[in-house]
């Protein structure tokens, strides 16, 4: 049955194809560089048609450009209340009572318990987008694969009904003789 296989993942099929391209390109530039090494080393030789007498002046490299040593880090100024008012929003005094205990919150339990079921944020929105709709190539849609998802489990769960159904009219059927 075609049921318990598991079946491909188009995208780590993708990256494992993708760092195999990555590792051939990286063996050629090992190639290259062996090569360019290779023609460095080898002196290029010219006739010696130089007159007696005058002597070539070596070819000077210019000197390799410094750069300046920071003599002191750069810090980037951080706006500080904005941050604090961020976190902070809830531990206002009027949050306490006499003796320093935290009062009961409602409003703060509701929003916690709405952030709990709440899913997280996208690190990559784009590609939630992408996914979403279908525009990677070879993939297909979410909706398509939310669709056969919910078909499938739709199925099973009939299939699963009707067993129970019968387990239940069998019981009563031969659980009175």
């Amino acid at each position: 049955m075609g049921w318990s296989k598991k079946k491909p993942d188009p995208i780590s099929d993708r990256a494992r194809a993708l760092n195999e391209q990555i590792a051939a390109l990286e063996a050629q530039i090992k190639q290259l560089d062996a090569r360019l090494a290779e023609d460095k080393a080898t002196p290029r030789l010219r006739p010696a048609t130089v007159p007696q007498g005058s002597a070539v002046p070596a070819p000077v490299a210019p000197p390799a450009p410094s750069r300046p040593k920071p003599t002191e880090p750069i810090f980037e100024e951080v706006d500080q209340a904005r941050l604090k008012d961020r976190h902070d929003s809830g531990s206002t005094p009027e949050h306490y009572n006499d003796l320093g205990i935290r009062k009961y919150d409602l409003a703060a339990l509701i929003n916690r318990v709405k952030n709990h079921f709440r899913s997280p944020s996208t690190t990559n929105p784009k590609l939630v987008s992408y996914l979403a709709a279908g525009s990677i190539q070879g993939l297909r849609p979410m909706r398509y694969e939310k669709r056969v998802a919910r078909n499938r489990f739709l199925f099973f769960a009939s299939i699963l009904l009707l067993l129970l159904f019968g387990l239940v009219t069998w019981a009563l059927h031969y659980g009175r003789h």
